[in-house]
């Protein structure tokens, strides 16, 4: 694991997260208790290691009351490989739609490009350097070298050391100069990248993505790799010779390994709309493929081996993390196989107003803050009253009980809407302050607190 998460006990964990979602404790220490057991087993002998596996967790609660939110700050802050998926995408094998197990290979995907980040930011400094030294090669090429004046050794199987001129040094160190201050900012140099163009057409459909991916490079690595030269301005040129520096000095072979030993030991896959795929009665009909679905998941939650184009991925430590609102069906509308493989279960709350409040105000992405800091941009200040911040979340509330309930992210609409004459005019107004209180909350608000039809307001 890592070393943030190292010194994190679930109280920590707990803290960070809320930080960014309010409420929704019970599921807070679910995910704490999961990360925190996954530092424990590492600690464990060999033999114990592999026997202890992961309690997947099963989450039932309305849309916008943190589900989602609360797994992908779990795995920022653990820096694990995270993939959202939604359950209803896969279907069964001849239904139009994605096999599950290219949901691997998408977090095998994600976690190569996360190690392969880390693994750039320690060759960074290098690969600049040596970018550095081909800018000056094109700006600045160098003359014809000649040996030092009285040295012949070349017929005789000796090594030749070769001087240039010493004012092409000058010269190029006055070039370096410049570029370090920015003033050749301006200029263009032809550069030589690779063509990825392949002479070849493969025509994609749903479910075809991974077979095109894999065709292309599967000729790409066939084909001679061709070049073209391209005209670009020194910084750009800079930034596409730095990438293909540090693609020369980070080691794909470890990249991959560490890449898959992440996937395998600290992955986590949040299923959503688990819900869709759960069939309320057996027998014929569209229900079966929903049962489909749940028994082509099964062997991935449970623990198998799949395939991947950087090697073979052991699903059996992959921390899975389901969840849906369950109106129509339940979690016991599960085959009892897929049940048994999410023994935690976790009821998330419904927001109430205070939470509202609370969402509004208190987390570091609150989205009060997030206005104010926009609209700030243009120079315009934003001041909301405590009575304001009441009002926004009482109509919230009312909105959500008369029309769907989409817990938090009706904000989103509610403020857009209040908002919406001060964003659009904000690059030139005269007027550079507004006080948003309840009184102007009611006023842009009315149509949508008295008019039933909200349709005309929300969608």
């Amino acid at each position: 694991m890592t070393e943030m998460v190292e010194g994190l006990v679930p109280k920590e964990i707990v803290k960070e997260l809320d930080k960014y979602i309010i409420g929704q404790n019970n599921a807070k220490r679910m995910v704490a208790i999961a990360l925190r057991n996954r530092w424990r087993r590492q600690r464990l002998s060999d033999d114990l290691r592999d026997e202890v596996l992961p309690k997947n967790i099963m989450r039932r609660g309305p849309t916008g009351v943190g589900k989602t939110e609360i797994s992908r700050r779990l795995a920022k802050l653990a820096k694990a490989p995270f993939l959202k998926i939604e359950a209803s995408k896969f279907t069964e094998v001849g239904y139009v739609g994605r096999d599950v197990e290219s949901m691997i290979r998408d977090l095998v995907e994600l976690s190569v490009n996360m190690v392969k980040a880390e693994h750039y930011e320690k060759v960074r400094e290098k690969a600049a350097k040596q970018a550095e030294e081909r800018i000056m090669d094109l700006l600045l090429p160098p003359p014809a070298m000649k040996p030092p004046p009285g040295i012949f050794t070349e017929g005789r199987g000796e090594a030749v050391t070769h001087e240039f001129p010493e004012s092409y040094e000058h010269t190029r160190e006055k070039l370096r100069q410049q570029l370090a201050e920015g003033k050749l900012n301006s200029r263009f140099v032809e550069l030589e990248v690779k063509d990825k163009t392949l002479p070849i057409g493969v025509i994609s459909n749903i479910g075809m993505e991974d077979l095109e991916i894999n065709l292309r490079e599967m000729f790409g690595g066939l084909l001679p790799g061709k070049k073209k030269k391209v005209r670009m301005k020194v910084p750009e040129a800079l930034k596409t010779i730095t990438q293909e520096e540090a693609q020369k000095l980070i080691d794909m072979d470890e990249v991959t390994r560490d890449a898959i030993a992440k996937v395998e030991q600290s992955g986590i896959i949040f299923l959503d709309e688990i819900d869709k795929i759960a069939s309320r009665e057996r027998g014929a009909g569209p229900d079966v493929s929903r049962e489909g679905v749940q028994r082509d998941l099964l062997p991935i939650v449970e623990g198998s081996t799949v395939s991947t184009k950087y090697g073979v991925v052991k699903t059996d430590h992959i921390l899975f993390i389901a969840a849906g609102a369950f109106h129509v069906s339940k979690p016991s509308d599960l085959i009892p196989e897929l049940q048994g493989r999410f023994p935690i279960r976790v009821e998330l709350e419904s927001l109430v107003k205070e939470d509202f409040i609370r969402i509004l105000t208190e987390p570091k992405n609150a989205l009060i803050k997030q206005y104010i800091a926009l609209l700030e941009t243009e120079g315009v200040k934003l001041d909301f009253s405590d009575d304001a911040i009441e009002e926004i979340a009482s109509i919230t509330v009312s909105v959500n009980e008369r029309a769907e309930n989409i817990g938090a992210r009706r904000l989103f609409t509610i403020l857009e809407k209040l908002l919406d004459e001060i964003s659009f005019n904000a690059p030139d107004s005269k007027e550079k302050e507004f006080k948003i209180d309840s009184n102007y909350v009611r006023e842009k608000l009315a149509g949508i607190i008295k008019d039933e039809d909200l349709t005309r307001y929300i969608l």
